[in-house]
């Protein structure tokens, strides 16, 4: 796919621990999928050495980068990190994407011609069209339930307001800022999409085909869910508290 012209420069991020197993074939997807798009590779010293495997692909290819962190931080650390070597480096699309596989490549080009018409574009499992593979039922659960509370909770029309495969812009990113953002895992990408929507944003909900991975562990853990629910109810809450006293002046 060319990128359309309106777009720029592409960077697709991609943060790892422990993904030597995935980094190489997810990588090489997204070169074949967006031929002029480039991969950032954000490593968190992986103890498997997928830094240095992620060093020996850049070699190889001048569009793939590596950004190497102290340690395991988070998430949401790392993609700030990619978006701020983003920014410095000239680039006007970031991309959010897992290592592991379970987001499509291939479903990138849809993306981004969505965002054309958008400043933040969501692949969505929980939309017409949108799927989940190899999921179990508690798991399945969890998402849709998270989702549905988030929906009623803090007043917004996304149905995947949780999902990890989106594309910004980079004026999306200076607009809503990430100065003060220290929400991990789930919360993180409801409180960048909350942030574009009350700056009036549009933000645009493409369906996807969500895939659990093939190799691996999964990052999720109980400490981040925790949080996210804590998180968006002080949210929510303190949008109606803001609400009410604006009506009592």
């Amino acid at each position: 796919m060319e990128i359309p012209a309106d777009l720029g420069r592409v960077l697709v991020i991609i943060p790892t621990y422990n993904e030597r197993e995935n980094i190489e074939d997810i990588a090489g997807r997204v070169r074949k999928a967006v031929p002029a798009a480039d991969v950032l590779v954000v490593d968190d010293n992986s103890p498997d050495g997928t830094g240095d495997l992620a060093d020996t692909m850049a070699a190889a290819d001048d569009n793939i980068k590596v950004l190497h962190r102290a340690g395991k931080q988070g998430l949401g650390a790392a993609y700030i990190a990619g978006f701020r070597w983003a920014a410095e480096h000239g680039y006007d699309v970031m991309v959010e994407m897992d290592a592991d596989g379970s987001h499509q490549p291939e479903e990138l080009p849809r993306l981004l011609k969505a965002l054309v018409g958008a400043d933040l574009v969501i692949g969505a499992r929980w939309v017409p069209g949108g799927k989940v593979l190899n999921w179990p039922k508690s798991r399945l659960f969890l998402s849709r339930g998270a989702n549905t509370y988030s929906r009623l909770m803090l007043g917004i029309p996304l149905h995947d307001s949780t999902g990890g495969y989106r594309a910004f812009r980079a004026a999306t990113l200076d607009k809503i800022g990430l100065d003060d953002v220290e929400s991990r895992g789930y919360c993180f990408q409801i409180d960048l999409a909350l942030r574009a929507l009350r700056h009036g944003l549009r933000v645009a909900e493409v369906p996807i085909t969500f895939v659990e991975r093939a190799h691996g562990k999964s990052k999720m853990s109980r400490d981040v869910m925790v949080e996210a629910m804590v998180r968006i109810t002080q949210w929510g809450v303190n949008e109606r508290v803001s609400k009410v006293r604006a009506r009592r002046r």
